[in-house]
């Protein structure tokens, strides 16, 4: 499927360790002509780690996307009614998010486009990146597995003897995630290794 014209929105939340696979597909979706409208969390504007400070992801993101950033919860609810989106990714997708969205709890701009995707009843695409998915949040996955137009992109454990509940998504996976979830398809195999 081609995605020239599809409108995207792409929404990054707090797995920092994660952005460097994750920025080279947000390229790639543009390459490929989506519309890509950033989306990112309060944790993404404001925390500076190891792997980067804060400002400088706002700023790569913003030179991938050439859009203004959504990030406040009232610029993420017109997603849903006034400016639908085709498809809504969030890569990486943390525990703590995971555990919110399956949940229904709306406290960050990424949820809130979730949130008005669903609404619209289109994809919601997660590629998930928490060290928990084997421990606690493993129930909150399989409320996501079955709810209506969520799919994920295919993961594995990422270091099964040091972190025994960690699963990550396979990035590279994404455009073919995103493209089998336009047409209402899950991309298989889910489970990879790693």
């Amino acid at each position: 499927m081609d995605l020239k014209g599809k409108r995207i929105g792409f929404g990054l939340t707090g797995s920092h360790c994660t952005y460097d696979e994750t920025f080279p597909i947000l390229q790639d979706l543009v390459d490929r002509g989506a519309e890509v409208v950033p989306i990112v969390s309060y944790t993404v504007q404001t925390t500076d780690t190891k792997f980067g400070e804060a400002e400088q992801h706002i700023a790569r993101i913003k030179e991938i996307t050439q859009k203004p950033l959504v990030n406040t919860i009232p610029l993420a609810e017109p997603l849903g009614p006034k400016e639908p989106l085709d498809c809504m990714v969030i890569a990486p997708m943390t525990g703590a998010s995971l555990s919110k969205f399956a949940n229904a709890l709306t406290d960050s701009p990424v949820l809130m486009a979730a949130k008005a995707t669903l609404r619209n009843r289109k994809p919601v695409v997660l590629a998930i990146s928490t060290n928990d998915a084997l421990g606690l949040n493993a129930a909150n996955i399989a409320k996501l597995l079955a709810a209506k137009h969520v799919y994920f992109v295919p993961y594995g454990q990422d270091d099964p003897v040091k972190k025994p509940t960690s699963l990550v998504a396979h990035m590279s996976l994404l455009p073919n995630t995103v493209e089998k979830a336009l047409d209402g398809e899950q991309l298989q195999p889910m489970l990879r290794e790693y």
